[in-house]
């Protein structure tokens, strides 16, 4: 198939995605539940001035097609602001957006990080063992596929994503050598995924792979014999007091039936936020313990290192969240995050106590250079933490 037939098929099949979305809405104009905690600038000691400047900022397009901005401190919410924009919903344009605390958005590949809590809820719950829990455990009709170094996967090799597995999303989403879009194509996306080729050791090589969440994803769903959406309704978002929330599913052929686990959410920023306070609480979210505490630990811990392709040192990996050094002044600290493709950010500075949420439409702009990071070092930072 040629690039040119292979473009257009693939916007055909996400747009087909879109029409056949799982979706649990309220009324379009419904907020969601105002359960986050709030203070007011003066109270943190930030001039106020300094957060109109950052707003005119956003507004003036300096930095593009931002489409929401929520920074907490000491866990509580100083600035919360929506933009207009263009946008999309899993690549097809949806126009210009006037964004509220009510907007659903795409959340991309924050997905992940969602898909890898859930996890941790269904071992807390013994749905799972533990993150050494054979993967095997959980396709016994693929007996065939788990021979030589697959038969010692574990749950922990696809939450890092050190798979071993030959897997290339390095190219654009609409080239056919990409393994992800192939995915969302194939009739038997869990079988596309475990039959891709070894190249190296399982747990030893990072490779960004979207398809090792949608196992994660198929697992959870295996093990607690509940579909997917459900199950992160029940035991995450109904916890959380997330009233509405839509998902995309891969649906292109009869019978291909799966939710999109690595990148086909849509919540409110709000509900960004919520998640965000959870893990900086320890997972505990208004007294009640979502998941463990031991669980946010090991998410946040790097387990594996490679080259930073944005600061000048290594990046890591841990459940679903990436991890590196950061800077502002002299003041060295972690920088965790969830990202997803466009500008969907959590990121969380625990040793400052920080939490900043963006939503952005800049999708594929891999070059940007004042993207929704550069907003973060350039304007957040100065605004909310202190030279030591």
């Amino acid at each position: 198939m040629n690039h040119t037939i292979w473009s257009t098929f693939l916007l055909i099949v996400f747009i087909g995605c879109k029409e056949n979305q799982s979706e649990k809405t309220v009324n379009a104009g419904e907020s969601t539940e105002a359960s986050i905690p709030t203070i007011s600038p003066l109270e943190l000691g930030i001039d106020s001035l300094r957060l109109n400047d950052l707003t005119t900022k956003i507004e003036e397009q300096e930095y593009p097609n931002i489409h929401s901005v929520l920074i907490a401190k000491n866990g509580r919410v100083f600035y919360e602001k929506y933009f207009q924009g263009q946008d999309q919903i899993y690549g097809r344009s949806i126009g210009t957006i006037k964004f509220t605390d009510s907007t659903l958005h795409d959340i991309r590949s924050i997905t992940k990080s969602i898909i890898a809590t859930c996890i941790g809820n269904a071992i807390d719950k013994k749905y799972i063992k533990s993150v050494d829990q054979k993967i095997s455990d959980f396709f016994p009709e693929m007996d065939s596929i788990f021979v030589g170094d697959k038969a010692n996967w574990t749950i922990q090799n696809f939450l890092t994503m050190t798979t071993g597995l030959s897997w290339n999303e390095d190219v654009p989403y609409d080239n056919p050598e990409n393994d992800e879009a192939q995915m969302a194509i194939d009739l038997d996306p869990i079988n596309f995924v475990l039959k891709q080729p070894l190249e190296a050791t399982p747990g030893e090589v990072f490779n960004y792979n979207g398809g090792a969440t949608q196992i994660l994803a198929e697992i959870i769903e295996r093990s607690s014999k509940t579909p997917l959406d459900n199950y992160v309704k029940e035991y995450l978002f109904d916890p959380l007091g997330i009233k509405k929330f839509e998902w995309t599913k891969y649906s292109v052929w009869e019978g291909a039936d799966k939710f999109a686990a690595a990148a086909g959410l849509r919540l409110t920023s709000q509900d960004l936020m919520k998640i965000g306070l959870m893990y900086r609480n320890k997972g505990n979210w208004n007294g009640q313990q979502i998941i463990p505490s031991n669980w946010v630990t090991e998410s946040f811990t790097a387990f594996i290192e490679f080259p930073s392709k944005v600061v000048a040192a290594n990046d890591a990996y841990g459940y679903q969240f990436w991890i590196w050094p950061d800077l502002f002044q002299n003041n060295e600290f972690e920088m965790i995050a969830a990202n997803g493709n466009g500008g969907q950010n959590i990121y969380w500075d625990l040793k400052n106590d920080l939490i900043v949420i963006t939503t952005a439409g800049n999708y594929n702009k891999w070059d940007l250079q004042n993207d929704s990071y550069a907003l973060l070092k350039n304007e957040i930072y100065p605004l909310s933490l202190k030279e030591e």
